[in-house]
Protein backbone atom coordinates (compact mmCIF):
# COMPACT_ATOMS: atom_id res chain seq x y z
CA UNK A 1 0.00 0.00 0.00
CA UNK A 2 1.03 3.60 -0.54
CA UNK A 3 1.76 5.99 2.33
CA UNK A 4 -1.58 7.81 2.22
CA UNK A 5 -3.35 4.49 2.74
CA UNK A 6 -0.92 3.19 5.34
CA UNK A 7 -1.27 6.39 7.39
CA UNK A 8 -4.99 5.71 7.73
CA UNK A 9 -5.19 1.91 7.99
CA UNK A 10 -1.85 0.33 9.01
CA UNK A 11 -1.82 -1.56 12.30
CA UNK A 12 -5.56 -1.48 12.92
CA UNK A 13 -8.10 -4.24 12.33
CA UNK A 14 -11.53 -2.61 12.46
CA UNK A 15 -13.21 -6.01 12.15
CA UNK A 16 -11.52 -7.10 15.38
CA UNK A 17 -12.35 -3.94 17.32
CA UNK A 18 -15.69 -3.17 15.70
CA UNK A 19 -15.06 0.59 15.46
CA UNK A 20 -13.98 2.85 12.61
CA UNK A 21 -11.96 5.04 14.99
CA UNK A 22 -9.07 3.52 16.92
CA UNK A 23 -10.15 3.04 20.55
CA UNK A 24 -8.32 4.70 23.44
CA UNK A 25 -7.27 2.08 25.97
CA UNK A 26 -7.02 4.51 28.87
CA UNK A 27 -5.87 1.99 31.43
CA UNK A 28 -2.85 1.42 33.63
CA UNK A 29 -3.05 -2.36 33.94
CA UNK A 30 -4.59 -5.46 32.35
CA UNK A 31 -6.38 -8.55 33.62
CA UNK A 32 -4.27 -11.54 32.56
CA UNK A 33 -7.06 -13.96 33.39
CA UNK A 34 -4.72 -16.58 34.81
CA UNK A 35 -1.39 -16.94 36.56
CA UNK A 36 -0.05 -18.87 33.57
CA UNK A 37 -0.83 -16.06 31.13
CA UNK A 38 0.76 -13.47 33.43
CA UNK A 39 3.95 -15.55 33.76
CA UNK A 40 4.12 -16.24 30.01
CA UNK A 41 3.84 -12.58 29.09
CA UNK A 42 6.59 -11.52 31.47
CA UNK A 43 8.75 -14.36 30.13
CA UNK A 44 8.04 -13.25 26.52
CA UNK A 45 6.62 -16.69 25.78
CA UNK A 46 3.30 -15.05 24.94
CA UNK A 47 2.81 -11.55 23.53
CA UNK A 48 0.19 -9.18 24.88
CA UNK A 49 -0.34 -6.16 27.11
CA UNK A 50 1.50 -6.26 30.44
CA UNK A 51 1.38 -2.75 31.92
CA UNK A 52 0.92 0.57 30.12
CA UNK A 53 4.41 1.67 31.07
CA UNK A 54 5.60 -1.10 28.72
CA UNK A 55 2.86 -1.45 26.13
CA UNK A 56 -0.73 -0.46 25.42
CA UNK A 57 -3.17 -1.48 22.64
CA UNK A 58 -3.65 2.10 21.41
CA UNK A 59 0.09 2.73 21.45
CA UNK A 60 0.64 -0.61 19.68
CA UNK A 61 -1.35 0.74 16.71
CA UNK A 62 0.68 3.96 16.63
CA UNK A 63 3.89 1.90 16.66
CA UNK A 64 2.66 -0.38 13.89
CA UNK A 65 1.61 2.60 11.78
CA UNK A 66 4.93 4.47 12.03
CA UNK A 67 6.76 1.18 11.33
CA UNK A 68 4.78 0.81 8.11
CA UNK A 69 5.33 4.44 7.06
CA UNK A 70 9.07 4.28 7.72
CA UNK A 71 9.26 0.80 6.13
CA UNK A 72 10.93 -0.56 9.25
CA UNK A 73 10.77 -3.74 11.29
CA UNK A 74 9.59 -2.49 14.66
CA UNK A 75 8.95 0.65 16.66
CA UNK A 76 8.56 1.89 20.19
CA UNK A 77 6.68 5.04 21.24
CA UNK A 78 7.94 7.10 24.17
CA UNK A 79 7.02 10.21 26.11
CA UNK A 80 8.80 12.81 23.94
CA UNK A 81 11.26 13.36 21.13
CA UNK A 82 13.99 14.01 23.69
CA UNK A 83 13.25 10.66 25.33
CA UNK A 84 13.45 9.01 21.89
CA UNK A 85 16.88 10.53 21.25
CA UNK A 86 18.18 9.58 24.69
CA UNK A 87 16.89 6.00 24.57
CA UNK A 88 18.18 5.45 21.04
CA UNK A 89 21.72 6.41 22.08
CA UNK A 90 21.69 4.87 25.58
CA UNK A 91 20.63 1.57 24.01
CA UNK A 92 24.02 1.46 22.25
CA UNK A 93 26.60 3.43 24.24
CA UNK A 94 27.78 2.89 27.81
CA UNK A 95 30.15 4.64 30.18
CA UNK A 96 33.63 5.03 28.69
CA UNK A 97 32.33 4.90 25.11
CA UNK A 98 31.55 7.62 22.56
CA UNK A 99 29.01 8.70 19.97
CA UNK A 100 29.42 10.90 16.88
CA UNK A 101 26.93 13.76 16.62
CA UNK A 102 26.26 16.04 13.64
CA UNK A 103 27.08 19.68 14.22
CA UNK A 104 23.74 20.79 12.72
CA UNK A 105 20.98 19.51 15.00
CA UNK A 106 18.22 20.87 17.23
CA UNK A 107 19.45 22.83 20.26
CA UNK A 108 17.84 20.46 22.75
CA UNK A 109 19.58 17.53 21.07
CA UNK A 110 22.91 19.37 21.28
CA UNK A 111 22.61 19.86 25.03
CA UNK A 112 21.33 16.32 25.57
CA UNK A 113 23.90 14.52 23.44
CA UNK A 114 26.99 16.64 24.05
CA UNK A 115 26.48 17.80 27.65
CA UNK A 116 23.85 15.92 29.69
CA UNK A 117 25.01 12.55 28.39
CA UNK A 118 28.50 13.25 29.80
CA UNK A 119 26.99 12.52 33.22
CA UNK A 120 26.58 8.93 32.02
CA UNK A 121 30.24 8.75 31.00
CA UNK A 122 29.50 8.94 27.27
CA UNK A 123 31.61 11.26 25.14
CA UNK A 124 30.17 13.08 22.11
CA UNK A 125 32.36 13.93 19.13
CA UNK A 126 30.94 16.46 16.69
CA UNK A 127 31.26 16.01 12.92
CA UNK A 128 30.40 18.03 9.82
CA UNK A 129 27.30 16.32 8.46
CA UNK A 130 27.12 18.41 5.28
CA UNK A 131 29.97 16.45 3.71
CA UNK A 132 31.06 13.97 6.45
CA UNK A 133 34.72 14.37 5.39
CA UNK A 134 35.87 14.35 9.03
CA UNK A 135 33.65 11.49 10.17
CA UNK A 136 36.01 8.56 9.67
CA UNK A 137 38.86 10.24 11.58
CA UNK A 138 36.67 10.45 14.72
CA UNK A 139 35.88 6.72 14.90
CA UNK A 140 37.64 4.35 17.28
CA UNK A 141 36.82 0.99 18.88
CA UNK A 142 34.66 2.75 21.50
CA UNK A 143 32.39 4.49 18.97
CA UNK A 144 28.83 3.17 19.29
CA UNK A 145 26.52 5.44 17.28
CA UNK A 146 26.39 8.13 14.61
CA UNK A 147 23.54 10.60 15.13
CA UNK A 148 22.28 13.22 12.64
CA UNK A 149 19.13 14.96 11.39
CA UNK A 150 17.79 14.37 7.88
CA UNK A 151 16.63 18.00 7.69
CA UNK A 152 18.34 19.97 10.43
CA UNK A 153 16.50 22.35 12.73
CA UNK A 154 16.91 25.35 12.40
CA UNK A 155 19.57 25.42 9.64
CA UNK A 156 17.38 23.37 7.24
CA UNK A 157 20.48 21.56 5.99
CA UNK A 158 20.57 18.09 4.45
CA UNK A 159 23.47 15.78 5.40
CA UNK A 160 25.49 13.54 3.12
CA UNK A 161 23.41 10.52 4.11
CA UNK A 162 25.02 8.06 1.70
CA UNK A 163 28.55 8.84 2.89
CA UNK A 164 27.59 8.67 6.57
CA UNK A 165 25.94 5.27 6.03
CA UNK A 166 28.86 3.98 3.97
CA UNK A 167 31.38 4.85 6.70
CA UNK A 168 29.15 3.45 9.43
CA UNK A 169 28.79 0.12 7.62
CA UNK A 170 32.56 -0.05 7.12
CA UNK A 171 33.06 0.04 10.91
CA UNK A 172 29.85 -1.83 11.91
CA UNK A 173 28.41 1.20 13.72
CA UNK A 174 24.70 1.91 14.13
CA UNK A 175 23.38 5.11 12.51
CA UNK A 176 20.52 7.10 14.05
CA UNK A 177 18.64 9.67 11.95
CA UNK A 178 16.20 12.18 13.41
CA UNK A 179 13.52 12.36 10.70
CA UNK A 180 11.22 14.80 12.51
CA UNK A 181 11.27 17.58 9.91
CA UNK A 182 11.31 15.50 6.73
CA UNK A 183 8.81 12.93 8.11
CA UNK A 184 8.32 9.56 6.37
CA UNK A 185 6.25 11.36 3.74
CA UNK A 186 9.32 13.09 2.26
CA UNK A 187 12.11 10.68 3.19
CA UNK A 188 12.62 7.12 4.43
CA UNK A 189 16.16 7.01 5.88
CA UNK A 190 15.92 3.25 6.52
CA UNK A 191 15.70 2.68 2.75
CA UNK A 192 19.01 4.54 2.40
CA UNK A 193 20.73 2.17 4.85
CA UNK A 194 20.20 4.10 8.10
CA UNK A 195 19.67 1.73 11.04
CA UNK A 196 17.37 3.69 13.36
CA UNK A 197 14.96 6.59 12.88
CA UNK A 198 13.71 8.82 15.69
CA UNK A 199 10.89 11.37 15.65
CA UNK A 200 9.66 14.13 17.86
CA UNK A 201 6.07 13.18 17.08
CA UNK A 202 4.96 16.41 18.77
CA UNK A 203 5.83 18.25 15.55
CA UNK A 204 4.54 17.35 12.06
CA UNK A 205 3.08 13.98 13.09
CA UNK A 206 0.84 15.70 15.65
CA UNK A 207 0.22 18.61 13.28
CA UNK A 208 -1.61 20.86 15.70
CA UNK A 209 0.53 21.14 18.81
CA UNK A 210 -1.72 19.10 21.11
CA UNK A 211 0.40 16.07 22.05
CA UNK A 212 3.95 15.36 23.19
CA UNK A 213 5.46 12.07 22.04
CA UNK A 214 8.51 10.40 20.55
CA UNK A 215 9.00 7.46 18.19
CA UNK A 216 11.92 5.11 17.51
CA UNK A 217 11.91 2.81 14.48
CA UNK A 218 14.47 0.16 13.57
CA UNK A 219 15.24 -1.07 10.07
CA UNK A 220 14.61 -4.55 8.77
CA UNK A 221 17.46 -6.95 9.56
CA UNK A 222 18.97 -4.70 12.23
CA UNK A 223 18.74 -7.67 14.59
CA UNK A 224 21.05 -9.64 12.29
CA UNK A 225 23.47 -6.68 12.19
CA UNK A 226 23.59 -6.51 16.00
CA UNK A 227 23.90 -10.27 16.49
CA UNK A 228 27.55 -11.24 17.17
CA UNK A 229 28.60 -7.63 16.49
CA UNK A 230 31.52 -7.07 18.93
CA UNK A 231 30.64 -3.38 19.29
CA UNK A 232 27.37 -4.28 20.99
CA UNK A 233 27.84 -6.94 23.68
CA UNK A 234 24.64 -5.81 25.43
CA UNK A 235 22.63 -7.57 22.73
CA UNK A 236 24.75 -10.72 22.76
CA UNK A 237 25.46 -11.34 26.44
CA UNK A 238 23.02 -12.36 29.19
CA UNK A 239 21.02 -9.48 30.67
CA UNK A 240 21.24 -10.03 34.42
CA UNK A 241 18.25 -7.75 35.01
CA UNK A 242 16.08 -10.07 32.91
CA UNK A 243 17.12 -13.52 34.19
CA UNK A 244 19.96 -13.91 31.72
CA UNK A 245 17.93 -13.04 28.63
CA UNK A 246 20.07 -12.77 25.47
CA UNK A 247 18.33 -10.35 23.10
CA UNK A 248 20.11 -11.63 19.99
CA UNK A 249 18.49 -15.04 20.55
CA UNK A 250 14.95 -13.67 20.27
CA UNK A 251 12.81 -13.79 17.08
CA UNK A 252 11.73 -10.14 17.50
CA UNK A 253 13.18 -6.77 16.42
CA UNK A 254 15.69 -6.65 19.28
CA UNK A 255 16.81 -3.00 19.15
CA UNK A 256 13.40 -1.55 20.03
CA UNK A 257 12.61 -4.52 22.28
CA UNK A 258 15.62 -3.76 24.47
CA UNK A 259 14.53 -0.12 24.75
CA UNK A 260 11.11 -1.30 25.91
CA UNK A 261 12.29 -3.99 28.33
CA UNK A 262 15.29 -2.19 29.81
CA UNK A 263 14.91 1.57 29.48
CA UNK A 264 11.17 2.18 29.47
CA UNK A 265 10.77 -0.50 32.14
CA UNK A 266 13.32 1.19 34.43
CA UNK A 267 13.26 4.88 33.51
CA UNK A 268 9.61 5.05 32.51
CA UNK A 269 9.40 7.92 30.00
CA UNK A 270 6.16 6.39 28.72
CA UNK A 271 3.73 7.92 26.25
CA UNK A 272 0.12 8.18 27.44
CA UNK A 273 -2.57 6.23 25.52
CA UNK A 274 -4.44 9.47 24.88
CA UNK A 275 -1.38 11.08 23.30
CA UNK A 276 -0.87 7.97 21.18
CA UNK A 277 -4.46 8.34 19.99
CA UNK A 278 -3.94 12.03 19.15
CA UNK A 279 -0.81 11.17 17.15
CA UNK A 280 -2.72 8.49 15.25
CA UNK A 281 -5.19 11.21 14.19
CA UNK A 282 -2.27 13.36 13.06
CA UNK A 283 -0.79 10.60 10.91
CA UNK A 284 -4.04 10.31 8.95
CA UNK A 285 -3.58 13.77 7.39
CA UNK A 286 0.24 13.94 7.41
CA UNK A 287 0.76 13.47 3.67
CA UNK A 288 -1.75 16.22 2.80
CA UNK A 289 -0.31 18.65 5.33
CA UNK A 290 3.32 18.09 4.37
CA UNK A 291 2.54 18.92 0.75
CA UNK A 292 0.74 22.13 1.70
CA UNK A 293 3.42 23.15 4.21
CA UNK A 294 6.13 22.57 1.59
CA UNK A 295 4.43 24.44 -1.25
CA UNK A 296 3.72 27.46 0.94
CA UNK A 297 7.23 27.43 2.42
CA UNK A 298 8.78 27.50 -1.05
CA UNK A 299 6.63 30.47 -2.07
CA UNK A 300 7.59 32.33 1.11
CA UNK A 301 11.29 31.45 0.69
CA UNK A 302 11.23 32.99 -2.79
CA UNK A 303 9.68 36.17 -1.37
CA UNK A 304 12.27 36.41 1.42
CA UNK A 305 15.13 35.86 -0.99
CA UNK A 306 13.96 38.86 -3.01
CA UNK A 307 13.59 41.19 0.00
CA UNK A 308 16.43 43.73 0.39
CA UNK A 309 16.53 43.47 4.20
CA UNK A 310 17.07 39.70 4.18
CA UNK A 311 20.74 38.73 4.00
CA UNK A 312 20.23 35.02 3.29
CA UNK A 313 17.54 32.33 3.18
CA UNK A 314 17.95 28.63 4.00
CA UNK A 315 15.43 26.36 2.31
CA UNK A 316 16.62 23.34 0.30
CA UNK A 317 13.61 23.49 -2.02
CA UNK A 318 14.83 26.90 -3.20
CA UNK A 319 16.84 26.77 -6.41
CA UNK A 320 20.39 27.92 -5.67
CA UNK A 321 20.26 26.82 -2.03
CA UNK A 322 23.31 24.77 -1.02
CA UNK A 323 20.98 21.88 -0.15
CA UNK A 324 18.99 22.04 -3.38
CA UNK A 325 20.72 19.13 -5.14
CA UNK A 326 20.40 16.92 -2.06
CA UNK A 327 16.72 17.84 -1.77
CA UNK A 328 16.14 16.75 -5.36
CA UNK A 329 18.06 13.54 -4.66
CA UNK A 330 16.66 12.51 -1.29
CA UNK A 331 13.28 14.20 -0.76
CA UNK A 332 10.06 13.12 -2.47
CA UNK A 333 9.18 15.37 -5.42
CA UNK A 334 11.73 17.92 -4.17
CA UNK A 335 9.31 19.01 -1.42
CA UNK A 336 11.28 20.30 1.55
CA UNK A 337 8.85 20.61 4.51
CA UNK A 338 7.41 23.74 6.08
CA UNK A 339 10.57 24.75 7.94
CA UNK A 340 12.80 27.55 6.69
CA UNK A 341 15.11 30.17 8.14
CA UNK A 342 16.44 33.56 7.10
CA UNK A 343 19.09 35.93 8.43
CA UNK A 344 18.58 39.65 8.98
CA UNK A 345 22.03 40.37 10.44
CA UNK A 346 21.44 40.97 14.16
CA UNK A 347 19.40 39.94 17.18
CA UNK A 348 17.86 43.43 17.41
CA UNK A 349 16.52 43.25 13.86
CA UNK A 350 15.31 39.68 14.36
CA UNK A 351 13.56 40.68 17.60
CA UNK A 352 11.78 43.57 15.89
CA UNK A 353 10.48 41.24 13.20
CA UNK A 354 9.20 38.72 15.77
CA UNK A 355 7.46 41.51 17.67
CA UNK A 356 5.88 42.93 14.50
CA UNK A 357 4.23 39.87 12.95
CA UNK A 358 0.49 39.51 13.38
CA UNK A 359 -0.34 36.05 11.96
CA UNK A 360 2.90 34.32 12.94
CA UNK A 361 3.01 33.39 16.63
CA UNK A 362 6.26 33.60 18.64
CA UNK A 363 6.42 29.94 19.62
CA UNK A 364 9.27 27.38 19.77
CA UNK A 365 7.33 24.42 18.40
CA UNK A 366 7.33 23.45 14.69
CA UNK A 367 5.00 21.47 12.42
CA UNK A 368 1.83 23.14 13.66
CA UNK A 369 -1.15 24.00 11.44
CA UNK A 370 -0.59 27.56 12.68
CA UNK A 371 2.51 29.45 11.48
CA UNK A 372 5.30 30.03 13.97
CA UNK A 373 8.26 32.40 14.16
CA UNK A 374 11.28 31.84 16.43
CA UNK A 375 14.65 33.41 17.18
CA UNK A 376 16.67 30.23 17.72
CA UNK A 377 19.83 31.70 19.30
CA UNK A 378 17.86 33.22 22.20
CA UNK A 379 15.40 30.35 22.71
CA UNK A 380 15.89 26.76 21.53
CA UNK A 381 19.70 27.24 21.32
CA UNK A 382 20.09 29.64 24.26
CA UNK A 383 21.98 27.08 26.38
CA UNK A 384 24.38 26.36 23.53
CA UNK A 385 27.78 28.05 23.80
CA UNK A 386 28.80 30.79 21.35
CA UNK A 387 31.44 28.41 19.99
CA UNK A 388 28.88 25.66 19.40
CA UNK A 389 26.42 28.14 17.89
CA UNK A 390 29.06 29.18 15.38
CA UNK A 391 29.80 25.54 14.57
CA UNK A 392 26.12 24.82 13.99
CA UNK A 393 25.60 28.03 11.95
CA UNK A 394 22.93 29.43 14.27
CA UNK A 395 23.62 33.17 13.97
CA UNK A 396 22.33 36.06 16.08
CA UNK A 397 20.26 37.27 13.14
CA UNK A 398 18.71 33.91 12.25
CA UNK A 399 14.91 33.75 12.23
CA UNK A 400 13.22 30.36 11.90
CA UNK A 401 9.77 29.97 10.39
CA UNK A 402 7.45 26.99 10.65
CA UNK A 403 4.94 27.56 7.87
CA UNK A 404 1.44 26.46 8.78
CA UNK A 405 -1.67 25.90 6.72
CA UNK A 406 -2.80 29.51 6.36
CA UNK A 407 -2.89 31.12 2.91
CA UNK A 408 0.69 31.72 1.76
CA UNK A 409 -0.15 35.20 0.44
CA UNK A 410 -1.43 36.24 3.86
CA UNK A 411 1.77 34.99 5.47
CA UNK A 412 3.90 36.86 2.92
CA UNK A 413 1.96 40.06 3.61
CA UNK A 414 2.55 39.60 7.33
CA UNK A 415 6.30 39.12 6.86
CA UNK A 416 6.46 42.05 4.42
CA UNK A 417 4.89 44.51 6.82
CA UNK A 418 7.22 43.31 9.60
CA UNK A 419 10.33 43.62 7.40
CA UNK A 420 9.32 46.97 5.94
CA UNK A 421 9.09 48.77 9.27
CA UNK A 422 11.53 51.72 9.24
CA UNK A 423 13.60 50.67 12.27
CA UNK A 424 14.55 47.27 10.76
Amino acid sequence: MNKKTLAIHAGYDKDKHGTMAVPIYQTTAYDFGSAETAANRFALAELGPIYTRLNNPTTDILEARITALEEGDGAVAVASGQAASFYSVANLARSGENILVAEKIYGGSITLLTHTIKQFGIEARVFDSDNADDLESLIDDKTKAIYFETLSNPQIAIPNIEKIVQIAKKYNIVTIADNTVATPILLNPLKLGVDVVVHSASKYISGNGTAIGGLIVERKDLSAFLKDNPRYPQFNEPDESYHGLIYASLPFPIYTLRIRLAFIRDIGATISPFNSWLLIQGLETLSLRIKEHSLSALKIAKFLKSHPKVKSVSYPGLEGDKGYEKAQKYLKDGLSSGLLSFDVGSFEKAKQILNSTKIFSVVVNIGDSKSIITHSASTTHQQVSKEDLDKSFVTEGLVRLSIGLEDADDLIADLKQALDKEQI
